[in-house]
């Protein structure tokens, strides 16, 4: 078995169910996906998909600095849309939050989100 090491941070989410916020293991971080829940209520950020995206990268952004960690170490992501027509938003918030080589990415529009999410992300990151 791969030796594995859990990420954990109070400055973000606490994971909805039997899972981890991140997993380190062969050189890899891999974040579970992220939804906008503000951690210090547990309630979502705002309504719209600018207040929920940006907080979608600040939950990912503290898993990621709890590994030690930023968003120029994220090799992948996969971004789940309630709405594709939401795409060109969260595509320019996004773009806020990488540089160049971009990660690769996935995104998708899905039927549902938990807690009614409009958004989630999940990434890989490779360790420094």
């Amino acid at each position: 078995m791969t030796n594995k090491k859990q990420i954990a941070t109070e400055k973000a989410p606490a994971a909805l169910g039997p899972y981890s916020q991140a997993i380190v293991a062969g050189g890899l971080l891999f974040a579970s996906g992220q939804v906008p829940i503000v951690p210090e209520t547990g309630e979502m950020a705002g309504t719209t998909i600018e207040e929920q995206a940006k907080q979608v990268f600040e939950n990912l952004g503290a898993v990621l600095a709890e590994a030690g960690l930023d968003f120029g170490d994220v090799v992948k992501t996969t971004v789940f849309l309630a709405d594709l027509a939401d795409f060109a938003t969260v595509n320019e918030i996004y773009a806020g939050y990488f540089t160049r080589p971009y990660p690769a990415r996935s995104c998708v529009q899905i039927a549902a989100l938990p807690k009614d999410s409009k958004l989630e992300i999940e990434l890989i990151a490779a360790l420094r």
